[in-house]
């Protein structure tokens, strides 16, 4: 009879949940929100070498393949296929359920090589990309559009060096075919400066019932509402699935860009009244207010001296921080799950429990504080203890997931050769159990097994799971087994660090003498490297995982 009660209670709150979710949308820090991306951006005079950076979590049920793509030529009149369906495909060449949405004039020049991941993030001159989901009002977006974020993105790769020509082309591609996806941000970075631009749908205006019975009603075409605003330069910003984007100044075009008519279109939309302050992300979002968990963590974190509070009612766009910010600050910031701090999802789930062990021959009674649940709990495990005693642990979204696919901090340098300037620190599966390995924008090749997806399927030959299985092993008990886990991911940060600094020297002399093929090599070989002896790594931790649970604990 209890377990009877206890699973309607269990279905009861899922009921519940759903219910929540059909009334008022899931919300980035609900269990089930899936597009729960993260980007970090770092204007030049924040960081500690004066480098731009920009990042990216891909936190759902995208592919994990990714190429390095070669620059291509057309033909004049040649034309550009627009796809629908590239995030889910399990290798390159696989084009089941992938659309062909329409397509756009190919350029005139050859297109640059670019790293293509599921949200293509870096080219040959240092563009660099991040992405987080906003989603944004039902009410805007447009079906009879052609354009995904992502193919946006690919374009821009191709055809842009800067960021502020990404989003001056992104822009008017959306308008001009129309922006066929949910709300979106893209954190944009070159070797100068680093932009935050959202866009969504044109919505649709409503008719006039007499043009409308006369047939005279104008064609509403698809089009795209968009605003970029720039972080500035010493200053850090954040992206987490909210829309972010406050007051518009359109009379600063150094620190602003956006979208034709935007203000004419919103006033016709009825989402602004004509007077008063354009607050973007009033306009464009039900959102009470424009930031959640991950934003306060990471702006609150790199500013404590504005003594920012989660209640509230809205944070600054971005920050100066206290500190400057380098690569491994910000590859901290990806392995954070907000321990010690009062998001703390185990915080309140500790147990001290008695221990006994031998030394010098004789037993040793002891008592140890553990925590059995790990911070990267299950949905279901959580329902679990709220409802053993509710309130225990409160969903926070980390910015480290379980979920996520893969994740890239970027950094671009404008005092070193595109080449070595341009460098993602890319890493597959959870960012707080996983190591880091360089790819440059110098690179022409990936390691083998990178250009495989894991997501569908368990595939030996993906390079994914050479890390994955071991994680989702380790996180059975994380207490227990992060010990195994954490000292590597350090490690193979500390070591890649210091080899890419020789790397880089050794490759910017060889690139003064004319030998790109070279440096290249170089290129291609060290990354291969590295993924060789952290893929070797986390197989040897795997076998101390099975070690320690084949006993049970």
């Amino acid at each position: 009879m209890k377990i009877r009660n206890f699973f309607l209670a269990v279905v009861s709150i899922m009921v519940s949940t759903a219910v929540f979710a059909q009334s008022y949308g899931w919300h980035p820090d609900d269990e089930n929100y899936a597009e729960s991306c993260t980007s970090i951006m770092v204007g030049k005079k924040a960081s500690t070498d004066g480098s731009v950076m920009t990042a990216h979590s891909c936190d759902s049920n995208y592919r994990t393949w990714l190429t390095m793509e070669k620059s291509k030529s057309f033909k004049p009149g040649e034309m550009q296929p627009v796809y629908l369906g590239l995030l889910h495909t399990e290798e390159p060449y696989d084009m089941r359920n992938v659309e062909k949405k329409g397509e756009i004039p190919a350029p005139t020049r050859p297109t640059y090589r670019f790293l293509n991941v599921a949200y293509p993030c870096m080219n040959e001159k240092q563009l660099a990309i991040g992405e987080t989901t906003t989603v944004g009002k039902k009410s805007l977006r447009r079906l009879d559009g052609i354009f995904m974020i992502e193919e946006l993105e690919r374009f821009a790769l191709e055809r842009c060096s800067t960021a502020r020509e990404a989003i001056a082309l992104i822009g008017s591609l959306a308008e001009e075919y129309g922006y066929l996806d949910e709300g979106e941000c893209l954190t944009i970075a070159d070797k100068k400066e680093v932009w935050h631009f959202e866009i969504y749908g044109n919505g649709t205006l409503p008719v006039d019932p007499k043009a409308k019975k006369s047939r005279k009603a104008p064609v509403d075409k698809p089009g795209a509402m968009w605003v970029a605003q720039r972080i500035p330069d010493d200053h850090v910003g954040v992206s987490a699935n909210i829309p972010r984007i406050g007051v518009v100044d359109f009379n600063n075009p150094d620190m602003f860009m956006y979208s034709t008519g935007l203000k004419e279109r919103a006033k016709a939309l009825g989402l602004w009244d004509g007077e008063g302050d354009f607050v973007f992300y009033k306009v464009v979002s039900d959102e009470p207010k424009p930031f959640s968990y991950r934003e306060f963590y990471v702006l609150s974190t790199m500013a404590p001296s504005l003594g920012l509070k989660f209640s509230d009612s809205e944070l600054p766009f971005s920050v100066k921080p206290d500190k400057k910010v380098s690569p491994e600050d910000m590859f901290a910031y990806y392995r954070a799950t907000y321990e010690g701090t009062e998001f703390d999802q185990i915080k309140n789930l500790s147990v001290e429990v008695d221990r006994k062990k031998k030394e010098n021959g004789q037993t040793i009674y002891y008592k140890e504080v553990v925590y059995p649940v790990s911070t990267f709990m299950s949905g279901d495990m959580r329902a679990l203890l709220n409802k053993l005693e509710p309130g225990v642990t409160p969903r926070m979204r980390n910015i480290a997931a379980i979920q996520c696919s893969y994740s890239h901090i970027i950094q671009c340098r404008d005092w070193l050769p595109d080449e070595i300037g341009g460098v993602a620190y890319f890493s597959f599966d959870n960012p707080a159990q996983s190591p880091r390995i360089p790819v440059y924008a110098g690179s022409t090749q990936l390691p083998k097994g990178w250009d495989v997806c894991g997501q569908a399927r368990y595939r030996k030959d993906a390079a994914i799971w050479a890390y994955r299985e071991s994680n989702r092993i380790a996180t059975i008990y994380w207490d227990k087994t992060r010990h195994l886990i954490e000292p590597q991911v350090m490690y193979y940060q500390e070591q890649m660090m210091k080899e890419c600094a020789l790397v880089e020297k050794e490759v910017a002399k060889l690139l003064e003498n004319g030998k790109n093929e070279e440096a290249a090599e170089i290129l291609n070989r060290f990354t291969q490297k590295l993924a060789s002896a952290t893929a070797k790594t986390w197989e040897d931790v795997k076998a101390d995982l099975w070690t320690i649970f084949a006993r049970g604990l």
